[in-house]
């Protein structure tokens, strides 16, 4: 977290241009452009020869195998990708994931430098889709979808269960903190009756039917919730606030 005027000052700091010269002397390369892997490969292909041969190199992408995308890097060796969590400027989780051909002195380098920008990394040691972060976002929003369209409960109350009880509890300690803090016999008890009994969907009717009516979420005005009348402007503002009032609560002003 920073002051306005020191974000000021490093938006002062960029510089902008389409010369590809400016890679030449780059030490790091962060690429985030469309999730699209021609798109990725002309990218790199063209990149990785111009940029110094020890240059660490990454990508950002919420998915695509990083092995794949490599395949146009030149020393492979050296790329691998960071994930940004959305909105980046108030979220810190970066995860670093290798490919097949990633060392691990360019992990080190990426490491250091997502914690210099006081940042929280974390390193997936092999490619799994959807990383750390979305498989457990999609797994909870798989069960949320279900307990819905079972008629157990409400969106807004499913959204409340999250921000009140395990939103509230996962800000402070992750799920295997939680489970030592719990007791490892309770919670093997529980996993024994409800694993079995949790939603295995391969899709949502409710969500597929909100996106064939063209309700996308805030950007369309309209998804679970209504966003109309300027409720989208007012619904970013009330999350980012909450971000950053967490932010500083957690981590101080300067993210330790």
């Amino acid at each position: 977290m920073t002051t306005a005027e020191k974000s000021a000052e490093a938006v002062n700091k960029i510089e902008f241009t389409c010369n590809k010269d400016c890679f030449k002397d780059a030490d790091y390369v962060i690429e985030n452009i469309v999730e699209n892997m021609d798109a990725k490969h002309d990218f790199w292909r063209e990149i990785s020869s111009i940029a110094p041969k020890d240059a660490v190199l990454t990508t950002n992408t919420s998915g695509m195998s990083i092995t794949s995308i490599a395949e146009a890097v030149e020393r492979p060796e050296r790329f691998a990708c960071m994930h940004f969590w959305n909105p980046p400027h108030l979220v810190p989780l970066v995860e670093i994931i290798k490919g097949e051909k990633t060392c691990d002195e360019a992990v080190k380098v990426i490491y250091y430098v997502t914690e210099k920008v006081n940042m929280k990394p974390v390193v997936l040691q092999k490619e799994i889709q959807g990383f750390i972060g979305n498989r457990l976002q999609f797994a909870v929003l798989r069960e949320a979808m279900h307990i819905v369209e079972s008629g157990v409960a409400t969106y807004q109350d499913v959204d409340k269960a999250m921000r009140f009880g395990l939103g509230f509890r996962y800000a402070c300690i992750g799920p295997f903190e939680t489970a030592d803090l719990g007791g490892l016999d309770t919670f093997a008890n529980i996993t024994s009756y409800l694993f079995k009994d949790l939603s295995n969907a391969q899709d949502s009717v409710a969500l597929k039917e909100l996106v064939a009516d063209g309700n996308l979420g805030v950007k369309t005005g309209k998804g679970f919730y209504d966003y109309s009348d300027g409720k989208d402007e007012q619904a970013i503002r009330n999350r980012d606030e909450s971000f950053i009032k967490l932010y500083k609560s957690l981590y101080g002003e300067q993210g330790e």
